[in-house]
């Protein structure tokens, strides 16, 4: 069976086997979103890519181990993302007492790396959908919502009617809702 076919788990059980290219799956699946979420955590490039390389290594030396059943294997590696992070983060300055203030306004490892795997699946799904519209609606939406300009600003940039404007983005808008998941536009609406 190819690498890429092959869901996180058995690629898992396969580095812990020492299979280097299951390794390099994993890291290829993962390393840009795991990079960005490491750096927007750290706030440091140094740091984030210190902290991706000991990720993979502790992942192949088998520290921590993934449990199937209790959630997703993207989560725990987020999570182990985090908690390397935040101990070279405290390694480098070790001096730094943490008092309960800033204890608080560390988010749950859970909801964070689970809000943050939801968005990029829920990115997707709009990229997808707004691929499909029309390049009149595309557009239209892109300019509404992606660029924050007024339906009026995008009849003048774009040289046709209000109402035309209005128009596109109201069948655009009807398109992403058969389109997308109902529990998507769901948390759009509540947003």
């Amino acid at each position: 069976m190819k690498e890429n076919a092959m869901t996180d788990y058995e690629l898992y059980e396969r580095v812990r086997q020492k299979d280097k290219q299951a390794l390099e799956t994993l890291y290829d699946r993962y390393e840009r979103i795991l990079y960005a979420f490491l750096m927007q955590l750290t706030q440091d490039r140094d740091l984030a890519e210190e902290a991706m390389q000991e990720v993979f290594i502790k992942l192949w030396r088998g520290v921590g181990v993934y449990d199937e059943t209790k959630g997703q294997f993207r989560s725990w590696l987020f999570t182990m993302g985090r908690n390397v992070a935040i101990d070279l983060i405290r390694r480098r300055k070790p001096d730094l007492q943490l008092d309960e203030s800033y204890a608080e306004t560390i988010p749950s490892t859970e909801r964070s790396v689970e809000r943050e795997v939801e968005w990029q699946e829920e990115r997707t799904q709009i990229e997808t959908a707004m691929a499909e519209l029309p390049a009149e609606q595309h557009q239209v939406v892109r300019l509404m919502y992606f660029q924050g300009l007024s339906q009026q600003k995008i009849a003048d940039a774009c040289g046709i009617p209000l109402g035309t404007v209005k128009g596109r983005i109201r069948l655009a808008l009807k398109q992403l809702r058969r389109r997308l998941s109902p529990d998507l536009i769901d948390k759009e609406v509540e947003r």
